[in-house]
């Protein structure tokens, strides 16, 4: 078993590029049975949080590939595709 203010320290990363995405700020539970639906991330900000908002990113709880003692790994694939210029 696992407290919920040990879960929000743990770092989540992507398995599909190993970038870190933030950590827990909140977690979805499904009230009519008791589980966890999705784990929501809260970003770094821009700028210490000075300027714009933070911007959220939930995972759903099936897309949890692995908890480990340090980090949570997850599949997520970024919705902003970079560009590259020849």
């Amino acid at each position: 078993m696992i407290k919920i203010s040990e879960f929000q320290m743990k770092d989540v990363v992507s398995v599909s590029d190993g970038k870190k995405l933030g950590n827990i700020g909140d977690i979805d539970i499904n009230l009519m049975n008791g589980k966890i639906e999705a784990i929501i991330i809260t970003g770094g900000g821009k700028m210490l949080g000075f300027f714009g908002k933070d911007e959220e990113v939930v995972i759903p709880w099936r897309n949890i590939v692995k908890i480990g003692s340090d980090v949570i790994l997850v599949r997520y694939q970024s919705s902003v595709e970079p560009t590259y210029e020849e």
